[in-house]
């Protein structure tokens, strides 16, 4: 007989649920497929589609309607997020400096990268073991006037949650822009665009259970960012383009459930993460969880196994029916170890051999315990194959 395959790499991304299915597609068909810039029946049946999603990203996430700009994913956001915010800058006058966490996404190192390529400063804000920011070296570049501030809110490797609401103290006393990827945090962590004085958010649809090429950037004040992408004047022109009107609907549905089910799938994650930690080091006793020290959203487990490759640990656990990742899934087929674990100082070969559980909305405990009662056989073939070939 054969068994269900286990798919533990929701950071990476996860399955379209049904409701949000459901939502969309008339939207594929002949009631929304209209331009909701055309003034007849059928744009104005997409335009209220699309507000309609508008609000209820809004509502689940503390903001307003008028603050949401739908953009192609979290990448984009977090694009027009960095370089749009410094791009304002230069056009006040001001100096483009962009500082950034060092265990940032790639979509936010790579966006502060650009902004040097522009002609403007980055600064990459180093991170305690843990995996937390270091705030002195936070105060040091915001005493440089940076046009942005980039913090994540949950890391998608670790799992590490910042603590955002210092940063965001601290950027408004030196009154710095804020911008926060919440990308693996909404849903998983209570988030409030309301309560936390940053000015910028982003979140991407396909890690809540809508489909992938859909996200938004919230904007609490229009003029921080000028446009990457130019053309007509939707959105305010802040982000122009014949809007996703179906990935909108499907993010405003997702949106919705994440916002309503956090509470409890919160408990839920994190019981069965915490429990399969505590059972797994009872059969793997050198395993360590990267960033333990730190307060963790429910649904990541980052573990680090001595003496194995995470390449070998994938193949193998994919063998036998487990899947799961070694560490962020934009970085796969690099044979360098994670840039979020070598900025919290994990030794090159313990990083080398880590591998990133990440739970979702489909996990049950019986998937646990398979999971529990496989992985020590598969630690135990890899060391053998890594003893074998002389890499131990």
């Amino acid at each position: 007989m054969t068994t269900t395959p286990i798919y533990l790499d929701h950071s990476a991304t996860t399955p379209v649920r049904r409701e949000v299915l459901e939502a969309m597609l008339p939207f594929l068909g002949e009631a929304g497929f209209g331009n909701p810039s055309s003034s007849h029946r059928f744009g104005r049946s997409a335009r209220a589609g699309l507000e309609q999603a508008r609000r209820e990203v809004a509502q689940s996430l503390g903001a307003e309607p008028s603050q949401v700009i739908f953009t192609s994913g979290g990448t984009e956001a977090d694009n027009l997020a960095v370089i749009g915010a410094a791009l304002a800058a230069r056009q006040q006058g001001r100096p483009m400096v962009a500082a950034v966490s060092a265990v940032e996404h790639k979509a936010v190192l790579a966006a502060a990268h650009q902004v040097k390529h522009l002609g403007g400063e980055e600064i990459i804000l180093p991170v305690t073991s843990d995996g937390q920011l270091d705030l002195a070296a936070l105060d040091a570049a915001l005493a440089r006037s940076p046009a942005v501030v980039s913090v994540m809110w949950v890391n998608n490797e670790t799992g590490v949650r910042q603590p955002l609401e210092e940063i965001s103290a601290r950027c408004s006393r030196a009154g710095a822009l804020l911008h926060s990827d919440a990308v693996q945090a909404f849903g998983k962590v209570p988030v409030s665009f309301r309560q936390l004085p940053c000015t910028l958010l982003t979140i991407s649809g396909h890690k809540i259970g809508a489909p992938k090429g859909i996200g938004a950037l919230i904007v609490r004040d229009r003029k921080a960012v000028e446009a990457i992408i130019h053309g007509g004047g939707q959105q305010f022109g802040i982000r122009p383009g014949t809007e996703n009107v179906a990935g909108a609907v499907a993010l405003g549905r997702a949106a919705v459930l994440a916002a309503q089910e956090q509470g409890a799938e919160a408990v839920r994650l994190g019981a069965l993460r915490d429990g399969l930690i505590d059972r797994l080091r009872e059969r793997v006793a050198d395993l360590t969880v990267h960033g333990e020290g730190a307060p963790r959203a429910p649904h990541i487990l980052n573990a680090g196994i001595p003496g194995a490759e995470s390449e070998a640990l994938l193949m193998h656990l994919d063998l036998a029916g487990i899947a799961c990742s070694g560490g962020s899934a934009c970085s796969t087929g690099a044979a360098e170890p994670s840039h979020v674990l070598s900025a919290m100082g994990v030794p090159r070969a313990l990083a080398l051999g880590s591998i990133r559980m990440s739970l979702g909305h489909e996990t049950t405990p019986e998937e646990i315990d398979r999971v529990v009662q496989l992985f020590p056989g598969v630690v135990e073939k890899v060391r053998h194959l890594s003893v074998t070939l002389g890499r131990a």
